[in-house]
């Protein structure tokens, strides 16, 4: 937001004309229970810079846009008029540190420690709420707020509680789950049909798909009658625990020093006496280099006259969106103006025929207000404040409602403001104020001039805003489309309003349009009216279904964009205008019940709410073993909840250490013609600039072949890659020097979709190929043939912490020590140490924990830690780096985006004949691993269906774009989708079930794969089985034909994926890894491994193992970190190999310990561990082993296409349940089952965490994560504001997962028979998407939504959608046939809606020829 101040003026609240005090300079505030005084602190600095510089490192930052929720704090003031203490949570990232006067700031550690946790952080730790741990303390902070201001909330509650936080590991349901404890009273979740009847017997199995007779059964003992199918056993995550219970009386108390300072007025010592009218705190002026002045008024006089006197200052309250375009878009606003304490801009005053709200209300005191004055106003006079909740409800997250204002959103104008539009429907009249002149009533319809220009003079400010009653027969609605529900900008929204009356002449009897204004945001440059669709919509009688038909014409006519519009999404957005109007018009004539709409008939005016979740987790007993089987909570979890954890930016600074900032190139691809670093060197603190020519070693880096340079030699090939590095005394200093440095480029013409790669010939010189059988026979042979294609988009990893390292020098020896967030130290290692031209044993590379990894930090580290090395080199200084959340989008890589061209061959009854694929892969400018991840997919293509004649190519495009490298799946999500993609079109063009072509086609134990690995312990059958029964699928297939045939504009989806992931590096000499046991005399062991902790629990199994092995308590085994001289040469932790390695690593180093105790435990039977190494060191025994482990028997030729290229195989099903609003393409998930076979787990709860986050990132990729280029290669989608990650409430409803236990394995030769589990469920998440393509078929096939019958009101005696009968079924399959649901991922809210190709869709549609040589606005590549 822009905040704007306001007042009551004009309502009996005037400015005051006594002057204001002397502005202090002094700021007087608390951090937990420590008091600050600060004179003339920077006005620059922000809440989070300051608490982090102060050593409060638990408060993170993830993204420097409020988007996130990582750096959440609790903000207490305490208010002289109502005499209380209030608490908000705000975001600490954009909240300036001068804001802060006689408030207290409570972060995460004011509330506990890991010794003596909050019960918010003892219960989200010990139930597995904290994977990697970075997003949990403002996680934590966010639930704090909560209690503080309602200590016994409902479920809804908590649900609503983060949708301003964002978590990319978990899936969220374990943080629900634990924030669920609080709610009073506890209530047991719902499961369903099931309820109240889930293990009815002694024996507790947890199953909630039993028939009636069955429970029956089962409550009687009697297992014999109970169905065939495997028993489950609920993890009880509380169990064997006992909480702290909460007490809201112990929770952190304001400072009695602070409710003095304000009540003295702004003396810390008390003494200064009542110098500011009821005891206000004093004015404030803070001066600073880039904002020259920052003033903080009290009183509305005040502030009038500095805006008198500087009217282009920038008024901020919330600095939400000033704290955005000063970081990001480089916007100095020398003069900016705080009015967040002035207590005359905050009042609320009811009139007779309205409400007067002070300008500078915040959007959660607004949403206080209008739910106080719908509960006490009679319900015809709240229709616009009701409509305003509803509009305020996906408004944001909480913390930014917390600070930003209403005269923040309206004088901002975006041209997407969310309240706008509705403000516009309800009439509301601004006060806009100046100092020494009488106040001006300004209809907010004549307030919006233009982009971003108002009706503001210069000296004004917004100082009230009146909203009237609305009268009998008015109705105003708010409608909003975002990519994601929660905390998301609009695509498009509305506002609209109707005035009716009656008529009962016989000419037009009924309700008919007095008046009516229909507001739109997403449509203009501001806020627009249909001022000529309103005038066709005047005199129209509701219901009519003709008037409704001209209504919707004169809508698209008015709003039709062109397909190069900025913002992009042209079709779309007009189709959700016009939906926007047919459904208002629906829903007000369904509430009048006029025209034939009824009032029960919620098909089309239903908004689509995903209820409070609920979820389930199941597994077999646990292996009989003290420690590895058991649910261990994260070893880290109270650490990381508590603020404790330390990653790699919480290191304190060392002396003289400097900081980098990189300065990147703005073309996609160009020659540099030249770099003035001149103006930055001339900024006082900069240090010294470096590039190419200051690399002492080698400039060349890459995975595969040395192919990119740590700084570009004179080509850019990329927007963003880093052409030098700025080195300065702090972060801020370097960031601002780095953007004064002016380069000058020969631009060129880039090369960016797989598409241009093609028609170029830009491909890397690798080429791959994967044939069995006789491909050409296997086509001939095929009853029908078909072709098509898919694409997938590519995904940011978003881990929350960004690419960080710390590069100190050791002062001798050419020693250097690397501290970097890597999931691989020995690459790390070995580049800085290339770079530097040292040799490698000169390096350490040291890495404690990673707040995500994903694949991201596999390859992508290495960049960073190489520019700050050379730095470090030459200035022998420590220097550090973390990258904001835009650089690290722009420069770091992705997942690959994929196409795939196919062509398969069938028999008439449904049996793969052939199959031929052709993969294509944007590697981006380098080469990185990008060959790696096309042969994954060329493996994983098969997914779990054997083609007895197949052929699979592969080539790497060369694009200008940033690196894509690894993640979560590594090409073999990629690979599956096109293998799904065409099962489902093929079964529609055979006019088949798609789960009996899927079954038709399955592997069976002991085939082999078409690169010639035999299945062994084949037991996904059993996955499938499992999950098809515990969902009642068939059932529920029935019951999900039956809604649709029923319901029009709503249709649901259901869907079956399978997953087979091979586990193992394919790169043979990555398979192995090594480990170091020290037992020390006390019995206490040292563990370190290969492995990098990222949130996956890999430290915390290689602990269970060692401990277990060892016979120790688990307490006794301690691992501190990873680095490259404890343990060498290692392999990255990727590919879900980390703990099958490193395991057998920990084993073969126990084992070696083990046996030389051997003796010592015979010698003295029953003595502690600690006794038996104190017997062991004093007889001069070793109590340090390294262990050392190798992948047996795998290894592939790519060239003889022979050989073994994975151990073993982690498999599962899922079923998914969606409902889709064909009208918006808003969906959301219902239900998803899981069933994974893991081998045997070393820790289930840990497994099913993966499980579940991996499932939701997979979700997040196949529906919204849409990343986008401008079409000259600038990265568009390069932060939270707009690239969507999914969020709490986008997970399913109902979530339930089960790992399949009683399996028999004879050639699994793992850890314990364990299986890698961190990135085979990832996959799963594209039931989302083939659920939602079923409901898109659904959609297709309802005769009415194809013709304008489909804008009629449904005949509920006899629908004109589907009825039920035989036929129908006919019309699906006939309808499938001809035309088949083409949908490629992300399958977004836009692509769902204009695949419904119903007959607003249709009408909404730009024709081929106007869109003939034209670019759109964003491009996917």
């Amino acid at each position: 937001m822009n905040p704007s101040p306001g007042t009551l003026s004009g309502s009996g609240v005037g400015a005051t004309p006594d002057p204001s005090p002397i502005p202090s300079g002094r700021l007087h505030f608390y951090v937990n229970t420590t008091p600050f005084t600060l004179d003339h602190p920077a006005p620059e600095l922000t809440v989070l810079q300051f608490l982090r510089q102060e050593g409060f490192t638990g408060t993170k930052l993830g993204c420097a846009e409020g988007g996130c929720g990582a750096c959440t704090v609790v903000v207490a003031a305490w208010h002289a008029a109502a005499g209380k203490v209030t608490h908000h949570s705000a975001n600490g990232c954009l909240l300036p540190l001068c804001t802060l006067d006689g408030k207290q700031v409570i972060t995460v550690e004011g509330i506990g420690t890991a010794k003596a946790p909050h019960p918010i952080q003892e219960r989200l730790a010990l139930m597995h709420g904290s994977q990697c741990g970075f997003c949990t303390p403002g996680i934590a902070m966010s639930l704090y707020s909560l209690l503080r201001n309602n200590p016994t909330p409902a479920v809804h509650d908590v649900e609503e509680a983060f949708d301003g936080n964002l978590c990319r590991c978990t899936g969220y349901r374990p943080i629900l789950d634990a924030a669920k404890t609080f709610v009073v009273p506890q209530v047991t979740p719902d499961l369903g049909e099931a309820a109240g009847h889930a293990c009815p017997g002694a024996h507790g199995c947890g199953r909630t798909s039993c028939s009636a007779d069955e429970r029956s059964a089962c409550a009687a003992g009697d297992q014999a009658k109970l169905a065939d199918i495997e028993d489950l056993h609920p993890i009880d995550t509380t169990a064997g625990l006992k909480f702290r219970p909460y007490d809201p009386s112990q929770d952190l108390a304001f400072p009695t020093a602070l409710v003095d300072y304000v009540r003295s007025g702004g003396s810390a010592t008390g003494n200064e006496g009542d110098s500011v009218a009821q005891g206000g705190r004093p004015p404030h002026v803070f001066r600073g280099e880039v904002c020259e002045a920052f003033h903080r008024p009290v009183t509305l006089t005040h502030l009038l006259q500095l805006k008198r006197d500087h009217p282009d200052c920038k008024l901020l309250a919330g600095n939400t969106e000033v704290g955005i375009e000063t970081k990001f878009k480089s916007q100095p606003y020398p003069i900016r103006v705080y009015v967040g304490d002035i207590p005359e801009l905050q009042t609320v005053e009811v009139l007779g025929d309205g409400v007067i709200f002070g300008a500078n209300i915040t959007l959660s005191i607004f949403e206080d207000e209008l739910r106080r004055l719908v509960s006490s106003q009679a319900a015809e006079h709240t229709e616009g404040f009701r409509a305003l909740l509803a509009n305020l409800k996906w408004f944001a997250g909480r913390q930014i409602r917390n600070v930003a204002t209403l005269a923040g959103n309206i004088a901002t104008a975006s041209p997407i403001s969310d309240l706008n539009p509705v403000l516009l429907a309800c009439g509301a009249i601004l006060t806009l104020q100046a100092s020494g002149a009488e106040p001006r009533r300004v209809p907010i319809t004549e307030f919006f001039l233009g982009y971003r220009r108002t009706a503001l003079a210069p000296h004004e400010v917004l100082t009230a805003v009146y909203i009237p009653f609305t009268r009998p027969g008015q109705y105003v609605r708010a409608y909003k489309q975002a990519k994601r529900k929660d905390d998301d900008i609009a695509i498009v929204n509305a506002g609209l309003f109707v005035d009716l009356e009656v008529r009962t002449a016989a000419t037009t009897p009924g309700w008919v349009v007095r008046d009516c204004r229909l507001a739109f945001g997403g449509m203009a440059p501001t806020s627009v009216q249909a001022k000529t669709a309103a005038q066709v919509l005047i005199g129209q009688t509701l219901g009519d279904p003709v008037g409704l038909d001209h209504l919707l014409d004169a809508v698209r006519d008015e709003f039709r964009l062109d397909y190069t519009v900025p913002g992009g999404m042209a079709e779309y957005r007009l189709a959700l205008t016009t939906s926007f109007v047919f459904k208002f018009w629906h829903e007000v004539s369904s509430l009048l019940n006029v025209g034939g709409y009824a009032a029960d008939q919620v098909d089309v005016t239903r908004e689509l709410l995903r209820e409070p979740s609920r979820g389930a987790q199941y597994y077999g007993p646990v292996q009989e073993s003290a420690v590895v089987g058991q649910a261990v909570p994260h070893l880290s979890g109270l650490k990381q909840v508590t603020g404790e954890a330390r990653y790699l930016d919480d290191i304190p600074p060392y002396s003289r250490e400097l900081y980098g900032a990189l300065v990147l190139a703005t073309p996609a691809r160009a020659v540099v013609v030249s770099i003035d670093a001149s103006a930055a060197l001339a900024l006082p603190g900069v240090v010294r600039f470096f590039d190419h020519r200051d690399v002492p070693g080698d400039n060349k880096f890459g995975g595969i072949v040395a192919d990119e340079h740590i700084f570009s030699e004179g080509e850019v090939n990329f927007a963003g890659q880093p052409l030098g590095l700025i080195v300065a005394k702090d972060q801020m200093t370097a960031q601002r020097a780095a953007k004064l440095v002016r380069v000058e480029y020969d631009l060129q013409d880039p090369i960016l979709t797989i598409d241009d790669a093609i028609a170029h010939g830009s491909f890397y010189d690798f080429k791959r190929l994967l044939e069995r059988g006789d491909v050409g026979a296997g086509f001939a042979e095929a009853d029908r043939v078909f072709e098509g294609e898919y694409r997938v988009g590519g995904q940011e990893h978003f881990y929350l912490e960004t690419q960080a390292s710390l590069v100190v020098p050791k002062g001798e020896d050419d020693e250097f020590e690397v501290f970097s967030s890597t999931q691989s130290p020995t690459e790390g290692q070995h580049a800085v140490a290339h770079a530097l031209g040292i040799p490698s044993n000169r390096v350490v590379c040291r890495t404690k924990r990673l707040g995500g990894g994903f694949g991201g930090k596999e390859s992508r580290a290495t960049p960073l830690s190489c520019a700050l090395a050379v730095a470090a080199y030459h200035l022998n200084r420590p220097v550090r780096c973390m990258l904001d959340r835009d650089e690290d989008m722009i420069t770091s890589g992705q997942r690959h985006s994929f196409l795939g061209r196919w062509k398969a061959g069938f028999t008439a009854d449904g049996k793969f004949t052939a199959l031929a694929v052709d993969f294509f892969n944007n590697a981006g400018h380098s080469l990185d691993l990008s060959l790696a991840v096309l042969e994954r997919a060329m493996t994983h293509v098969d997914n779990v269906y054997y083609v007895p004649n197949m052929r699979v190519t592969g080539k790497v495009c060369r694009t200008n774009i940033h690196s894509n490298t690894a993640f979560r799946g590594f090409g073999g999500p990629q690979g599956m989708f096109v293998m799904e993609g065409l099962i489902r079109e093929v079964a529609d063009r055979l006019g088949l079930p798609v789960e009996d072509l899927q079954q038709r086609n399955f592997y069976t134990s002991g085939q082999t794969t078409h690169f010639g690995q035999l299945l062994t312990d084949w037991h996904f059958p059993q996955t499938w089985t499992a999950v098809h029964q515990s969902s009642r699928f068939a059932e529920r297939r029935a019951a999900v034909d039956v809604y649709n045939r029923t319901s029009r504009w709503k249709k649901r989806g259901l869907a079956l994926v399978p997953t087979k992931f091979g586990i193992s590096f394919t790169a043979l000499f990555m398979n192995q890894a090594a480990a170091l046991v020290h037992v020390y005399t006390d019995g206490t062991i040292l563990l370190s491994h290969g492995g990098t902790e990222m949130g996956q629990g890999l430290h915390t199994k290689m602990a269970q193992i060692c401990a277990e092995e060892l016979g120790v308590p688990l307490a006794d085994v301690y691992i501190s970190e990873t680095a490259t001289d404890k343990v060498i040469n290692t392999s990255p932790t990727a590919a879900s190999a980390s703990s099958d390695l490193n395991g057998m690593a920990v084993l073969d180093a126990c084992n070696q310990i083990n046996a030389r105790l051997r003796a010592f435990r015979e010698r003295m039977p029953g003595a502690a561990f600690k006794d038996l190494a104190k017997a062991a060191y004093f007889d001069r025994v070793n109590l340090s082993a390294n262990g050392f482990y190798k992948t047996p028997d795998i290894g592939f030729n790519w060239e003889t296409m022979t050989g073994r290229p994975f151990f073993y195989f982690t498999m599962g099903t899922a079923v998914c349940e969606v409902e889709l609003d064909v009208l918006t393409g808003d969906h959301v998930v219902l239900r998803t089952d899981i069933a994974m076979d893991v081998g045997r787990s070393i820790n289930p709860a840990i497994d099913i965490g993966q499980i579940e986050g991996a499932f939701v990132q997979g979700m997040g990729w196949a529906t919204m994560e849409e990343t986008l280029f401008m079409p000259n290669g600038t990265l568009v989608t390069r932060g939270p504001g707009n690239y969507k990650i999914p969020g709490f409430r986008d997970v399913p409803r109902d979530f339930r997962v089960q790992i399949l236990h009683n399996l028999q394995y004879t050639e699994l030769k793992t850890i314990r028979s364990s299986k890698g589990i961190g990135e085979p469920p990832f996959f799963l998440g594209t039931s989302v998407l083939f659920a939602l393509r079923d409901a898109i078929k659904a959609a297709r096939a309802d005769p009415a939504l194809a013709t304008s019958a489909g804008l009629r009101p449904v005949d509920l005696a006899n629908p004109v959608a589907l009825t039920g009968e035989t036929g129908d079924n006919d019309r699906l399959v006939a309808m499938a046939r001809a035309n088949p649901v083409i949908l490629n991922a992300p399958a977004t809210a836009e692509s769902l809606r204009m695949a419904c190709q119903d007959v607003i869709a249709q009408s909404c549609t730009i024709p081929s020829a106007l869109k003939a040589g034209k670019q759109p606005w964003a491009i996917r590549v």
